[in-house]
């Protein structure tokens, strides 16, 4: 036993409990204040150091006005004098003292003297947690005030414990500035300071007295420090409007921050800080300071902006490629032999310089908001930039102006020509030598880093041209290896890419683009305004081709990063072992990889980490992972090892079994029984020894003559057939002997057949005495033995008639000399005197065990399962999840991962989850309420967990349920957590985070147990342990039996330690924002909130308390709070005071935030709401958190990604669509970003943050309004950018559920769109765009925004193709085309294979791959099928719509908003009209638009007469718009009911008429929601109104089209057609506008006058239409054609109309757009219904759409077609 686990005599006891403390003295984790204290963290020597370093107070000159007391210390010293609240002080005290005891039992080796701190464990900290600081310092040019010399004494770590409690109780006193860290560093720099002054005893001038710190008063640093600065922050949050003012007009977070990244803050701000400073002023525009450091705009622009360098080759690459492809030669090269094109080629530096001045525009139009009397340098620079770009434009002109001057006057490239053209390109090579230095620095990373890194002023004067000084994005180069890596990637994509678009895209477009140009004398059919060329028709074909020459990189991004993602998860050795089968395979191996992964080696000291080490280390994984040598021979000598991996197999079944996943049963199949009965071997579980008698037995039976060895040798092959044997054997012997009384007469004869056989194995004479034809004589009287034993009443009579029987066959048929009866008698294998025992043998000799001896039936039962097993048990167990988890656990263990320290020597690391109000547990009335088609909640899981809830019901008839009926009474709380777990509630993640706790109190537990220890405990196991389990026939009370999670079976071996231990190294804080007020309220979740706390030891909630202390004042605290078991209640812990309301930025960061004062350890895990974790999975934390140690690259990483597993895709098949989506990109995607492009970022929820170097660079999301919706990426943004690491490791994975209906899933992703329409505005992807280098900006853009904005494109692809077919059809150049060339249907297959790709390869790829991987590739293909069976597709374009639509908004109008996509279970129908009000923007209006432009093009293009090139041309552009229109209705329960269809049109038509009162919700009413969708336009700038415009003006082409092929026309092209077409729409209008008055007038008075209105307008509109027909050319049939004009022309005016909203709204007009509106609402909604009643109405569709939905469940013989109709079956 180590020197450190000296116990206290308590040790022995369970547990220790600790005395009931005084309620003043509650505490934390460890009661830091009472070192005496009977606490298991105690027992450390390294606390009481840490506290003890803490107490060295010394001769420090004590602080005045307050009574020195002799227990105080360094952190109340520094409270008192700089007037911390002491709430702070008591959580930074043991936050402190915790951190330092962990640092220092980590030391390795341990320090000499193990009762004293260490001062290099001091040192490193102090280093690590200033390190910010001191960058900052050297950064700005200043001195640090950490005056700490490099001599090491003890006045020394004084020193370092003062500066680092400084910086903490700043840090934890900080409220809402913690998340602007400059700003931090700026007061710790002045505090430091004074600190210094302090110590070095200086004498104030003014006063002579020694030097004060100049805060004074209570809480003095949050007035005078803290909250200045919060009203400014909270001040600038009110001008922002609630979010909806322009980000230029406000202050964010950032822009505070970055005000201290000049040395203009020690200017303006001094110290104390000066109130007064222009800091300070939010309100008048003169001395505000306005934004720093960057302006978010709102354009489309930034995409251009922040990635200048990638649009610029594209477009460079673009025109390269058009001016060869122009030449028609078959290679490029052939071309460019001709010196014309080569001249023609060096056009390219026009536009790259072009490019470049634009950029310098941008940055002007940007940026001139950053301009101020204290930033004029900026400015000059951006103007001086646009001159210079401006410069090289003319430079570039005059210089090849002068090349075809010399050429024209030559004729030819004389040699004077020539020589201008070598000068071009000399001057050209002036141009990019930024570009070639840029190069070099590339290809050697680290002068780069070294460059940016150090602050010498000659390198910012250099660099001073090309960017501006930032603080952050400086040396961000990766290493060389990492560099290759991507840079080959990258040039494989980019190649691939580059081939395609010149062979495929470029070249085809150049003979039709000639031919289109040649036409002469088209004959147009409207009036054309270009008269004379063609140029725009051409511009229009090439439109959509440059549109996906744009975006088509990221298709072969997908391609290629599915493959490398593939490359990269084999060599993990990603789904080896991927069912069962394969774990049987493996299993005895398995034990030696637990040991080797889970379990700390004694090591020496030096040995870690050498060469050496790392050599051994990689040729045992090797050994393991292919199964070299015999690691079971080993487990059979080393009893320890085998009974350590026995009781961690069994903790994970029992975990199994709590979560009921698996039945009692297959906990028995599963299980590794603890040794008993003198069983020789290693019981392997029965799922591996199933089958392996029955095949030993006839192995026999075939090789009757041959010799012991030979027959050994073959069954040896099989180690299981092997175990199997020797098993039964022992068994058998014991449990014969066991049954018959001991000193009888059959006892003796029992043991001496049993010495015979025995001896015949050892002379190896087995074969030679007994016949093995015997044998399955023997095997069937003995199943019959075992089961009679097996029944409930035991019958003696058929024991003994067995028993006998099996005696007769060995002795008569046994052996292979036939004995006489004399002979048995005489070798004791017959009884003396038959007489005397009654004739029969065994009749009196029989004496059972009692029935409750449950070990003894158990070894029974297990038995008989040898015995009898035929199949495989392949199946085993049932439950999928079950089987995934195994399967996953296992591999994981084959996977490289670091070895796992002890626990004590491990990484502490807390868990933090945010809440705000979502469901803790279900309710009793939530399980029972039954939706419209009867169907409860329970219900429904019931059927889709269906096994799952017959192993609950088991269990609870176990733990004493008598009646099935007692669920709702008895166990109703069982109930109740059995359904949360199966839902997205707190209760499913707090049970899944606690396994933490249960781990590693298990693990430390082996780590500190002896072989005694373990041997003993199992035994005492065995005795105790399953009492649980199978415990039908005792009579033990319910609660004994019950299986709680509190105490699992290990937990009974603990000594006491264990704990102290585990919550040291483990704190889960759960930031319950609103938990003060759901207590005040009432409400059912605060009770639900403490009886989490009171069953889980390591959980504290943390929140916001708002206390009202005058009439309108209100005061916040953040508050900490536990149960404490002794006092049985709620204890508060810790209470301080924040400056004001918490949330000035969007909820969840600020909630985060709020709480992450109370995080303990080195390292923080950030778990969401919808989160679970498996106990499996928690034994790995430790392995994790190794990692921090090692280098990925030339850094060692400050985030670690893990995996995770989407648990929610069994609900239905869109839950399935969506979970396999998500999956693919949480694990395959995140592994490619990780390895080899270097550029993930955070985006999954369980990513652990090394903590420390976090919460001194803005912590773990950022915070501002509408920018940061998306909080988390942000964190990824400012770790990359601050220099961090994100590494991604695959062994450990933590579950995660997703939205599950299609409404939920939308809003999702709504929300992601976005907050990615938000990033592209943002500074962090600004600088990350410029500061990486080139490749890996490539990678950050196409995976981030980039992927959103191209889904926008394939959507604008789709627009461009069909408005340009349009536009030719139309236009009659079409018809010229078909009757000039046949090069159309060229173009039309091109531009139809552009779709194909678009829509297949983009989502599928990645997925397939994944899935091919983990799953096998057979099985990949089948999934894949499936679901194109389900209509995946259908929802993949649907969901792309979504994307573009909610992307493109956000970055013209802004409006992003956090969406509760809420994650209930979806069975319930969704009424029509909630479809309407969701998709009717997004999707039904462009669908139907798309719809109108293929109808028209239908009936007016030449080339539509031919279906067949109809349909080539556009098939996958009706698919889009039938997905659009129809995904909503297919995905929606019920969708296809014809009594819900009449019934939905019922309820959308009140819906639209209502007219309700002013308070009506959107829900009721369809003004309310009318006005809600315009809300965006409130908020846009001017830039968003006129794009809006521009874009509305499309729908005014239609008219000008169609007006023309009217028969009114008369072939007339004249523009009075068009414009005396407009008379139509304004007598339409004047038409409603009457009959709307009349209405209004007369309707309810003089009813008469309105019908007479009516009549009026019928006979004017008929005896127009006769004149019509009688005096023109009008046809019939020109009514309906000039609707598809007319129709579109009102819903652009309407459109417009919207954007003049605040002209209009006053005016008489506007009434009239809410009508006409109206009525465009009843349209769509008719057209939209059309088909889904139609499908109501058709026979069948109902249960097809039902199987479509659920095809899933079905799989696994569900019964969900009664979930719909709600037939309930009886009971």
């Amino acid at each position: 036993m180590s020197l450190r686990q000296r116990h206290p005599s308590a040790s022995t006891e369970s547990r220790p409990r600790p005395r009931p403390l005084p309620e003043d003295e509650v505490y934390n984790i460890i009661p830091v204040h009472n070192l005496l204290a009977d606490h298991p963290s105690l027992r450390f020597p390294e606390v009481r150091a840490a506290a003890a370093a803490l107490r060295a107070v010394g001769n420090l000159r004590k602080p005045p006005f307050t009574e020195w007391l002799p227990n105080m210390d360094l952190l109340d010293w520094l409270g008192l004098f700089f007037c911390f609240q002491k709430e702070n002080v008591r959580n930074q005290r043991e936050h402190l003292v915790l951190h330092l005891a962990n640092a220092q039992m980590r030391l390795i080796p341990p320090p000499d003297n193990i009762d004293t701190l260490d001062a290099s464990v001091l040192r490193r900290f102090r280093k690590k947690l200033l390190k910010n600081y001191t960058n900052w310092c050297s950064y700005l040019g200043k001195k640090s005030n950490i005056w700490i010399s490099d001599r090491r004494g003890a006045s020394d770590q004084q020193r370092e414990l003062l500066y680092v409690s400084l910086y903490l109780l700043i840090w934890g006193e900080a409220a809402n500035l913690r998340f602007v860290p400059e700003c931090l560093c700026y007061i710790f720099h002045h505090m430091a300071m004074e600190l210094n002054r302090i110590l070095e005893d200086y004498i104030d001038e003014n006063t002579g007295q020694p030097v004060m710190p100049s805060l004074s008063g209570e809480n003095a640093f949050l007035n005078c420090v803290v909250k200045p600065i919060y009203e400014t922050m909270k001040a600038e949050v009110e001008n922002s409007k609630n979010g909806t003012a322009p980000h230029s007009a406000w202050r964010n977070y950032d822009d505070i921050n970055e005000y201290f990244w000049s040395k203009r803050c020690f200017e303006k701000l001094k110290w104390p800080i000066n109130v007064g400073s222009n800091f300070f002023v939010t309100t008048s525009r003169a001395k505000h300071v306005g934004k720093t450091g960057f302006v978010e705009q709102r354009s489309f622009w930034n995409l251009f902006r922040s990635f200048d360098r990638l649009w610029m080759m594209l477009i460079l690459f673009l025109q390269v490629a058009i001016i060869v492809a122009w030449e028609q030669k078959e290679y490029p090269w052939q071309a460019l032999k001709d010196r014309t094109v080569q001249v023609q080629v060096l056009t390219l530096f026009f536009t790259w310089s072009g490019l470049r001045f634009l950029q310098s525009l941008l940055d002007v139009g940007m940026h001139y908001r950053l301009v101020s009397r204290e930033t004029m340098g900026l400015g000059v620079r951006m103007v001086l930039k646009c001159v210079v770009a401006a410069a090289w434009i003319v430079v570039f002109g005059v210089f090849y102006g002068r090349i075809w001057t010399q050429r024209n006057q030559d004729r030819r490239w004389s040699a004077a020509a020539n020589r201008r053209v070598v000068t071009f390109i000399q001057v050209a090579l002036v141009f990019i030598i930024p570009e070639l230095l840029a190069l070099a620095l590339f290809i050697i990373p680290w002068v780069r880093n070294f460059i940016e890194k150090t602050n010498w002023r000659i390198f910012y004067m250099l660099s001073w041209w090309f960017q501006s000084r930032s603080f952050v994005g400086r040396g961000l180069r990766e290493g060389l290896v990492d560099n290759i890596k991507y840079t080959l990637f990258w040039i494989v994509v980019l190649a691939t890419k580059f081939c395609f678009s010149y062979f495929l895209q470029i070249k085809p477009l150049i003979a039709p683009s000639k031919a289109v140009l040649g036409l002469r004398n088209v004959k147009y059919e409207w009036h054309e305004f270009l008269r004379n060329s063609n140029r725009l028709a051409v511009g229009l074909l090439w439109l959509p081709v440059v549109l996906v020459y744009l975006m088509d990189i990221q298709i072969w991004y997908s391609i290629y990063s599915s493959l490398v993602g593939a490359v990269v998860g084999l060599f993990a050795h990603l789904g080896e072992i991927r069912n069962m089968q394969h774990l049987r395979l493996r299993f005895q191996f398995f034990a030696s990889a637990i040991q080797f992964n889970l379990m700390p080696e004694e090591q020496l000291l030096s040995a870690r980490g050498t060469l050496k080490s790392k050599l051994k280390d990689a040729i045992r994984r090797l050994k393991l992972r292919y199964g070299l040598g015999q690691p079971y021979r080993k487990l059979e000598s080393n009893q320890v090892e085998a009974t350590r991996f026995a009781l961690i197999w069994n903790e994970v079944i029992m975990s199994f079994r709590e979560e009921d996943i698996i039945s009692d049963r297959e906990v028995e199949l599963l299980e590794l029984p603890p040794n008993s009965w003198n069983i020789r071997v290693i019981r392997w579980p029965c799922f591996l020894l199933c089958n392996e008698l029955l095949l030993a037995l006839s192995q026999a039976k075939e090789l009757v003559d041959s010799p012991d060895r030979w027959l050994w040798k073959k069954i040896c092959k099989n180690e299981y057939r092997r175990c199997a044997i020797i098993e039964v054997y022992d068994c058998i012997k014991y449990l014969i002997l066991e049954i018959i009384k001991h000193n009888s007469e059959e006892h003796s004869i029992v043991t001496v057949l049993f010495q015979e056989i025995d001896h015949s194995l050892e002379i190896e004479r087995f074969t030679k005495t007994f016949k093995t034809t015997a044998l399955p004589q023997l095997h069937s009287k003995l199943i019959i033995l075992v089961e009679l034993l097996n029944k409930p009443q035991k019958d003696c009579n058929k024991l003994v008639h067995t028993l006998q029987a099996l005696y007769e066959i060995a002795v008569r048929d046994f052996f292979k000399e036939k004995r006489s009866a004399d002979q048995l008698r005489e070798d004791g294998l017959a009884p003396r005197d038959l007489a005397s025992s009654g004739g029969l043998l065994f009749a009196n000799a029989i004496q059972l065990p009692d029935n409750n001896n449950e070990n003894f039936y158990r070894q029974v039962r297990r038995l008989h399962t040898i015995l009898t097993s035929r199949d495989s048990m392949q199946n085993i167990p049932v439950n999928l999840e079950a089987r995934r988890r195994i399967a996953f656990f296992s591999n994981s263990l084959f996977m490289n991962m670091p070895h796992a320290p002890q626990v004590e020597k491990m990484m502490a690391f807390s868990v933090l989850t945010p809440y705000y109000s979502e469901d803790v547990l279900l309710s009793k009335e939530q399980l029972r309420v039954e939706n419209e088609d009867g169907v409860s909640i329970l219900y429904y899981l019931q059927t889709i967990f269906d096994d799952e809830w017959k192993n609950f019901m088991e269990r609870m008839r176990r733990e004493g349920m008598v009646k099935d009926s007692d669920i709702w009474t008895d166990k109703l709380r069982d109930l109740r957590l059995w359904a949360s777990y199966r839902g997205q509630t707190l209760s499913r993640t707090v049970r899944g985070m606690m396994y933490y706790y249960r781990a590693l109190k298990m693990l430390a537990f082996l780590d500190s147990a002896s072989e005694m220890d373990i041997r003993e405990g199992s035994r005492e196991m065995r005795s105790m342990r399953r009492d649980s389990l199978d415990g039908l026939n005792s009579e033990r009370s319910p609660s004994s039996k019950s299986l709680s999670r509190a105490s699992s079976s290990v937990s009974l071996l603990f000594k006491g330690h264990e704990y102290g231990t585990a919550l040291m190294k483990f704190t889960y804080v759960v930031a319950c924002q609103i938990y003060g007020s759901q207590k005040q309220k009432k409400d059912p979740r605060a009770d639900e909130i403490l009886y989490l706390m009171k069953n889980n030891e390591a959980l504290r909630v943390a929140y916001v308390d708002e206390i009202t202390t005058g009439r309108d004042e209100k005061e916040y605290y953040s508050v900490l709070v536990k149960y404490d078991q002794q006092l049985d209640k709620e204890v508060e812990i810790y209470r301080i005071k924040l400056p004001g309301p918490l949330k000035l930025g969007e909820g969840k960061p600020e909630n985060q935030n709020h709480a992450i004062i109370f995080s303990r350890g080195d390292a923080v895990q950030t778990i969401d709401m919808n989160q679970d974790n498996y106990f499996e999975e928690a034994l790995k934390m430790r392995n994790l958190l190794e990692e921090y140690k090692h280098y990925y690259g030339i850094r060692k990483p400050t985030i670690l990604g893990v995996r995770e597993h989407i648990f929610t895709g069994s609900v239905s098949s869109l839950a399935w669509f969506m979970s396999a989506q998500e999956s693919s990109f949480v694990t395959l995607g995140q592994r490619v970003l990780a390895n080899p492009l270097k550029v993930r970022m955070h985006y999954g929820h369980p990513d652990v943050f090394d903590r420390f170097w976090f919460l001194t660079r803005g912590g773990i999301s950022k915070a501002s309004r509408v920018i940061n919706i998306s909080e988390d990426i942000f964190a990824g943004f400012n770790c990359t950018l601050r220099g961090g690491n994100v590494t991604h490791h695959e062994y450990i994975q933590v579950g995660k559920g997703r939205d599950v209906g299609l409404n939920q899933i939308s809003m999702f992703e709504a929300k992601v769109a976005s907050g990615n329409g938000e990033q592209v505005l943002s500074r962090d992807v600004y600088r990350l765009g410029h500061r990486l280098d080139f490749f890996r900006m490539l990678s950050f853009f196409y995976t981030t925004v980039g992927f959103f904005f191209n889904t926008m494109m394939i959507v604008v692809t789709v627009y461009a193709f069909l408005w340009g077919r349009l536009y030719l059809a139309l236009s009659g150049v079409e018809a010229s085309m078909e009757s000039n060339s046949n090069n159309n249907k060229a173009l039309g297959t091109i531009l139809n294979q552009q779709f194909i790709i678009q829509l297949g390869v983009f989502t599928a790829l990645p997925m397939i791959v994944e899935n091919s991987l983990e799953h096998g590739f057979l099985q990949a293909i089948w999934d894949f099928l499936t679901m194109q069976l389900q209509l995946s597709s259908v929802f993949y374009t649907f969901s792309m719509g979504t994307r573009s639509h909610f992307f493109g908004r956000t970055i013209l109008h802004g409006g992003a908003k956090y969406r509760a996509t809420g994650r209930g279970f979806v069975v319930e129908h969704k009424s029509f009209a909630e479809n309407y009000r969701l998709y009717a923007r997004s999707h039904f209006v462009k669908a139907i638009e798309l719809g109108l432009i293929l109808i028209i093009y239908a009936t007016h293009s030449p080339v539509a007469t031919n279906t067949f090139v109809y349909i080539a041309l556009s098939i996958s552009s009706w698919f889009l718009v039938v997905s659009w229109i129809m995904a909503p209705f297919v995905f929606n329960p019920s969708g296809f009911d014809w009594l819900k269809t009449v019934y939905d049109f019922d309820d959308f038509m009140n819906w639209i008429w209502f007219h309700g009162s002013v308070f009506a919700k959107a829900e009721q009413s369809w003004e309310r929601w009318w006005y809600e969708e315009q809300d965006h336009l409130r908020v846009t700038g001017l830039w968003g109104k006129l794009l809006e415009i521009i874009l509305d003006l499309r729908f005014f082409f239609f008219q000008y089209g169609i007006v023309y092929q009217l028969g009114i026309a008369a072939g007339s092209t004249s523009i009075a057609v068009y414009l005396l077409s407009w008379i139509y729409v304004f007598v339409v209008f004047g038409f409603y506008v009457s009959v709307s008055y009349a209405r209004d007038k007369y309707a309810a008075k003089e009813h008469i006058y309105y019908r007479l209105v009516q009549f009026l307008v019928i006979i004017l509109v008929i005896l127009g239409l006769i004149a019509l027909l009688e005096f023109t050319e009008f046809k019939f049939v020109d009514i309906f054609t000039s609707m598809l004009a007319f129709i579109p022309t009102g819903w652009g005016l309407i459109l417009i109309a919207q954007v003049f909203r605040p002209f209009l709204q006053s005016s008489i007009v506007w009434s009239g757009v809410v009508s006409v509106a109206r009525l465009y609402d009843i349209l769509f909604g008719v057209i939209v219904m059309a088909p889904v009643a139609l499908l109501s109405w058709l026979p069948g569709f109902q249960s097809m759409q039902t199987r479509v939905l659920f095809n899933e469940a079905f799989s696994r013989g569900l019964r969900i077609f009664q979930i719909i109709t709600g037939k309930k079956s009886s009971g």
